[in-house]
């Protein structure tokens, strides 16, 4: 079987990037695997919007062949605490995260950006996407789970030219689906991914300051601290193991 590496040129592959530790450390890996990485980002109206410019720096960073960014403004339908005029939860307890599914879940959010995905990947002639999904350290999002990436797949078969002609089988990669936060901050960590670029933070300040206090803040501070790494992101306030 020809492996990625042994491609010249590479293959080409799309990879969901918000600007974030799993979707920076997907990156990684997708280009350590000897992909050439073409690193997708959105701007869907989201409150934390500075994660794009964060997605812009990881890219430069990490040699993303191309980075596009779309505009789709998913303020117009809301329904989440990221795209409407509802406050983001803070302090939550570590016994809370994960127990259903929570206020800062977007509507269908990553089959809007797959199907985006896919798209390019055919124009691409690309049969993978790599995408930064996680079932372990997660807010209980129904569309991170392995038999939602699964359907998708089957359902990518279906709906493209490239598809139904037999030319293109699509995969989608999620190589954080089963890791620990820690465990992602150290394979990141020993891929060379420099966190100091990234944001994770769902209500950070106008200058792109965490919050310290969401469940993307909390999960993010844990995997650092566990991993026994000082977290180099921008604290509105002194956080313990920022």
């Amino acid at each position: 079987m020809t492996t990625p590496e042994a491609r010249n040129p590479p293959l080409r592959a799309v990879v969901l990037l918000s600007g974030g530790v799993d979707s920076a450390t997907t990156l990684a890996i997708a280009r350590a695997a000897g992909f050439a990485p073409h690193a997708l980002t959105f701007r869907y109206g989201q409150r934390h919007a500075a994660e794009v410019e964060a997605a812009r720096r990881v890219a430069r960073a990490l040699g993303a062949a191309d980075h596009v960014v779309l505009d789709v403004d998913l303020r117009r339908f809301g329904g989440s605490a990221l795209t409407a005029d509802i406050p983001v939860p803070k302090d939550r307890a570590a016994t809370e995260i994960g127990q259903g599914i929570p206020v800062t879940y977007v509507p269908a959010r990553n089959t809007i950006f797959l199907a985006f995905a896919l798209g390019w990947a055919e124009v691409l002639g690309s049969q993978d996407v790599f995408i930064g999904a996680n079932v372990l350290d997660y807010s209980g999002y129904p569309d991170c789970r392995p038999e939602y990436l699964a359907a998708f797949e089957r359902m990518a078969d279906l709906a493209t030219k490239a598809g139904v002609e037999g030319r293109q089988r699509l995969t989608i990669h999620a190589p954080l689906l089963k890791l620990t936060k820690r465990e992602i901050v150290e394979r990141g960590a020993a891929l060379g991914v420099d966190y100091a670029l990234t944001l994770s933070c769902y209500d950070p300040s106008p200058a792109g300051e965490a919050c310290g206090r969401c469940d993307a803040c909390q999960l993010r501070l844990k995997g650092f601290a566990q991993a026994g790494l000082a977290d180099p992101a921008r604290y509105q306030v002194a956080v313990r193991g920022a």
